[in-house]
């Protein structure tokens, strides 16, 4: 899949000084580039209420993402407590 980033999650992964939690990103976002489609990646799920918002858990953050024809934009890399208040 085609795969794009936001502003926000490029500074949201500058801030993260964990080397494990950005291996584990780098990680998922190949298995995202390598997917068909968003059910051959592990543990997304669709946000209620929004038609192309998903998340991804990865430990104690979550990656928001938005999936529209075939491609993805990476919109946030946060803390789980944060996901909801700032995405989408």
């Amino acid at each position: 899949m085609k795969i794009s980033y936001s502003k926000a999650a490029t500074k949201d992964v500058q801030k993260i000084k964990d080397k494990v939690l950005i291996l584990k990103i780098e990680a998922v976002i190949e298995e995202l580039k390598r997917a068909e489609n968003l059910n051959d990646v592990r543990s997304v799920k669709k946000l209620s209420g929004h038609e192309t918002a998903y998340r991804i858990r990865i430990g104690d953050y979550r990656l928001g993402i938005l999936y529209e024809d075939n491609g993805i934009t990476i919109a946030r890399i946060v803390k789980r407590n944060d996901i909801y208040k700032l995405f989408p």
